[in-house]
């Protein structure tokens, strides 16, 4: 085998690759999901587009990992996206689906943006839970908890995204 083949059999692995991580990260919703679903015996009630769009709330945030097989088996999220661990996602009881939020953490100062297109926490006094690179990104992925503050940025995707009004006039 000569060095041209070789390279141009590494370029395609490289080009597979890359369209791997691509539609990972492809939404496959179209509009807002906001109907109303039980777990575990209580029902939970998200909020309207409108409401979400003022939305912020501190508390307490967790992270966790949709993924099986050591990261190497696609999870499912409740919009049916399928994610890896290095997708910048997380979840939320109430929030309509899909949204981008900024998360905060208050004890490193360290911001993301993450793409909520699952539901959950369903413990107790959690607000929030992230995917593992967003926790890592925010500081706290060792320590598993940390308290967090999280601002609505944006509703839905594509012609249906709807984004929080500025108050600008022109």
């Amino acid at each position: 085998m000569n060095l041209k083949t070789t390279l141009w059999k590494f370029a395609r692995a490289g080009a597979l690759l890359l369209f791997a991580l691509l539609a990972s990260c492809a939404s496959s919703y179209h509009g807002y999901m906001t109907r109303s679903y039980s777990v575990r015996g209580h029902t939970y009630h998200p909020m309207s587009v409108n409401q979400a769009l003022t939305y912020q709330e501190t508390g307490t945030c967790s992270w966790y990992n949709e993924s099986s097989f050591f990261g190497l088996w696609r999870g499912t999220t409740s919009l049916g996206e399928k994610v890896m661990p290095w997708d910048l996602i997380g979840a939320h009881k109430t929030l309509p689906l899909p949204c981008l939020v900024k998360v905060t953490n208050l004890n490193t100062g360290q911001s993301v943006n993450v793409r909520i297109n699952d539901r959950g926490p369903f413990i107790p006094g959690r607000c929030l839970d992230l995917s593992p690179r967003a926790a890592k990104k925010i500081g706290f992925y060792d320590k598993g908890l940390t308290t967090v503050h999280l601002e609505v940025l944006s509703v839905g995707d594509g012609s249906y995204r709807r984004s929080k009004s500025h108050g600008w006039f022109f």
